[in-house]
């Protein structure tokens, strides 16, 4: 949760800064006096350098983009980390406990990491936990 709302500010303030510098008013060149010289640095009026806003844009897009990559890269490891399922008998107690792939659990039956296909009985329960040894 906290991931996605860092993205968000950093969205919010990149489209801020985006807007900041394309609706700042461009200098205006003023009329050139021939008593006057021309100062030989252009300066440039603002609280940001000339390349300040790009460079500011580029960091951004780079952070979000790692950011996403990271959140991705996260979902997707957990996706393949196997958890334990226990299965419990309601009627004798009893536990069997097995190792599957979070992707092939699917509402009352899976399929163990050794290929076994597991359907669940209306008097078992099913409980899906992380796997500690791997």
């Amino acid at each position: 949760m906290f991931t996605k709302s860092l993205i968000l500010i950093l969205i919010v303030l990149g489209v801020w800064v985006a807007f900041r510098v394309k609706t700042s008013p461009s200098p205006r060149p003023e009329p050139s006096s021939p008593s006057r010289p021309s100062p030989a640095v252009p300066t440039r009026p603002g609280w940001l350098p000339a390349g300040a806003p790009r460079a500011l844009a580029y960091g951004l897009v780079s952070v979000i983009l790692a950011g996403t990559g990271l959140y991705l890269f996260e979902g997707w490891e957990a996706g393949r980390r196997p958890v334990t399922v226990r299965v419990i008998n309601a009627n004798t107690g009893e536990v069997v406990t097995y190792l599957v792939s979070p992707k092939d659990v699917t509402g009352r039956s899976f399929r163990t990491l050794d290929g076994r296909h597991v359907t669940l009985a209306d008097v078992e329960r099913m409980e899906v936990s992380p796997s500690g040894g791997h």
